[in-house]
């Protein structure tokens, strides 16, 4: 069990995506999740995204897994990252769990690193929030502050960023946690052979809600309205400020209709960007089995990393579930919150659940699926 040892009301209210912030021993005792023989297992998997980093003169190479072996990597100067580990790797959810006091629907994965000494990434900036927290060994981070930062080689494109002034200079030890929001420029350097974890967090860009936007109206063959002006411009040549501000506001009436984005948001936010694990069983399970599991003592869990999400004051009852809308009249509130809310449920709670016909058909297709699973 992870505990983060920080005052959340004042993280949330105070720090959240503000400034930076140095937790000293945020999890008291921290015990690694996760072996570096056992990442380096993962990395090996067609299906697990992983990288290699190489550290050299002022510049880096990156080598994208799968891996067959790490003999010919030395000693120092490289780092083994694996992405979504909790996808596939079930010890490592408790310490996802910490950090469930932020939105599931913000939450990317967990990213697990091996580092040899100056091993490292250089000055760069992320678009997401990041919890770093630190396993074995020792790494130095610097981050700089906000601000216009100089790309690397001027390419506006490229997330690294010239040397900085650091607000923050610490060499992390086991159980330290460094937080950073977006925007912030840092960058970390191995001190001596090293296990690190990222808990990331993100939300969507414009571009991206744009796009997903655009998307689900060709779906359902919506946004239809055309703009219509009460007046022309003399000019023939001239499109109005009128004009230019009464066609964007289309747009607009789209962000003020629920049911225009609500189906949008939930099936967005509720897809993954790296693979599951998913764990569909041989024989397709029906209602009257899981009733008898249950009696037996089985209890039904999430996959790793899948999200069910909920809507507040949605126009439908429904659940959004790993990009996709399962619709379930008959199920009440209380029972979308508990599914939404709980990774986990022990026996008891399953049965208290399967009192209702609609809740078992569901916890049966998503069992079938395999983004549920049955556990003793």
């Amino acid at each position: 069990m992870y505990t983060l040892d920080i005052d959340k009301v004042h993280f949330l209210r105070d720090v959240w995506q503000k400034k930076p912030l140095l937790i000293t021993q945020g999890f008291k005792d921290f015990v690694d999740p996760i072996a570096a023989d056992e990442l380096a297992g993962l990395a090996c998997e067609e299906e697990i995204s992983s990288r290699i980093v190489v550290t050299k003169d002022n510049d880096w190479e990156v080598i994208q897994g799968p891996f067959e072996d790490y003999d010919d990597r030395g000693e120092t100067h490289w780092q083994l990252l694996v992405q979504a580990v909790n996808h596939w790797y079930p010890d490592s959810q408790p310490l996802v769990e910490a950090f469930r006091f932020l939105p599931d629907w913000r939450f990317d994965d967990l990213m697990a690193s091996f580092a040899t000494p100056l091993g490292g990434v250089g000055p760069h900036i992320d678009n997401y929030d990041v919890f770093i927290i630190q396993g074995e060994g020792e790494r130095r981070w610097r981050v700089g502050d906000k601000g216009e930062h100089q790309r690397r080689n001027n390419d506006p494109m490229s997330p690294m960023v010239e040397d900085f002034e650091p607000i923050i200079d610490v060499v992390l030890k086991k159980g330290d946690v460094l937080y950073i929001p977006p925007g912030f420029p840092h960058s970390g350097e191995t001190l001596t052979m090293a296990m690190s974890y990222s808990v990331g967090f993100r939300a969507p860009s414009q571009q991206e809600l744009l796009t997903q936007v655009a998307d689900s109206l060709i779906d359902s063959n919506g946004g239809q309205q055309r703009f219509t002006s009460i007046d022309e411009p003399a000019n023939p040549g001239l499109l109005s400020q009128s004009q230019q501000q009464g066609i964007m506001a289309l747009l607009a009436q789209l962000a003020q209709d629920p049911s225009s984005y609500q189906s949008m948001l939930g099936k967005m936010l509720s897809q993954n960007r790296f693979e599951l694990d998913i764990c569909e069983g041989e024989e397709p399970l029906n209602v009257e089995e899981l009733q008898e599991l249950l009696a037996e003592g089985a209890s039904i869990a999430r996959i790793g990393g899948l999200k069910v999400l909920q809507l507040e004051a949605d126009s439908e009852p429904r659940l959004f579930i790993n990009g996709e809308e399962f619709q379930v009249p008959g199920i009440n509130q209380e029972h979308l919150s508990i599914l939404s809310r709980e990774v986990h449920l022990d026996t008891e709670l399953a049965q208290q659940l399967c009192e209702s016909a609609a809740v078992s058909e569901l916890l049966v297709q998503l069992i079938n699926q395999g983004l549920f699973f049955l556990g003793e």
